[in-house]
């Protein structure tokens, strides 16, 4: 359903995408997507609520939790409410500025979360390897400029995104390969010279993703040589086992994310499901794994959620 020729810009809009063949289903589709929203934004609130009001948790790395719980809070709910209007009311116009606007949100999101999982790492790499030092280096102030260097990093690189669409023409087909916008996705739609955005996007994804990534990875060998020089097994396990959550957080992040990237640059030939489907995973499953991870793997959100259920059962 391409649009025609348009030079108005301003006034332009895109059309988000559909299965063919499926449109008939789209509203029993969207009942899944809508019901891990609702565990999404509950397992989400919850994890706020919980860090703050337990004092025991009062801590650099359920701060940082806190962090990915608002990340996930604001990312999801950028989308999937615009997703579920398009599958149960068949809204399928987005206009060009709304659509610059979820773009930027989801890019800068997607980076804030990188450099917080990032920072989390290092906190498990000082608590692990510098045990007796980690509380007088990741102090309550310092987690604060953390999170505000995270937003401040993410803005930055990603603000020229749109900035570099902006002056673009789209004169052809304007039909997305998902249910939001992603700046390589939009981009293709234009019919310039689109270089100067294809080789900015690419190293921000590079010096912000790709350089956490990196670094994480890089966190966990140290982390993983530091554990092997244990004495035991058993302690090497329990000093190990203070990272599953986060391992776990970080996999439901960048495998998404990963996957998300090779649709898009080999995946020209696939189905349209498979890249609605791999969209709405990376939007997500992350949204919703990340709250149950660390709800599983920490004793203190356990308790907590434990007492809150039998206060409002009885």
């Amino acid at each position: 359903m391409p649009f025609s020729n348009s030079s108005d810009l301003s006034s332009s809009s895109f059309i988000l995408a559909s299965i063919p063949g499926l449109e008939a289903a789209h509203f029993w589709m969207a009942i899944p997507l809508c019901s891990m929203y609702i565990v999404a934004v509950a397992g989400n609130c919850a994890v706020l609520f919980i860090v703050k009001t337990e004092p025991s948790l009062h801590a650099p790395m359920y701060f940082f939790l806190c962090m990915l719980a608002a990340i996930d809070l604001a990312l999801s709910t950028s989308t999937v409410p615009r997703v579920l209007s398009f599958y149960w009311f068949n809204t399928k116009e987005i206009s060009f500025g709304a659509c610059l606007l979820q773009m930027f949100l989801i890019h800068t999101l997607s980076a804030i979360e990188s450099t917080v999982l990032l920072a989390m790492a290092v906190d498990r790499y000082v608590a692990i390897c510098h045990p007796l030092r980690h509380a007088a280096i990741l102090t309550n102030a310092l987690t604060v400029k953390i999170g505000l260097a995270a937003m401040a990093r993410g803005v930055l690189f990603f603000l020229p995104l749109p900035l570099l669409l902006l002056p673009l023409p789209f004169c052809n087909s304007r039909v997305l390969s998902h249910s939001f916008c992603l700046h390589q996705d939009v981009m293709n739609l234009a019919c310039a010279n689109t270089t100067p955005s294809v080789v900015y996007g690419l190293t921000a994804i590079l010096l912000v993703m790709g350089l956490d990534a990196l670094l994480i990875c890089i966190s966990y060998a140290l982390i993983l040589r530091a554990v092997l020089q244990l004495a035991s097994w058993k302690e090497r396990l329990r000093a190990f086992s203070t990272c599953v959550a986060h391992i776990g957080v970080v996999l439901a992040f960048y495998v998404p994310l990963i996957g998300l990237s090779v649709v898009h640059r080999f995946g020209r030939g696939l189905a349209p499901l498979v890249r609605v489907a791999m969209g709405n995973v990376y939007i997500l499953v992350p949204a919703v794994l990340n709250p149950i991870i660390y709800g599983v793997r920490t004793k203190q959100i356990q308790r907590r959620i434990l007492s809150l259920i039998h206060i409002y059962k009885f």
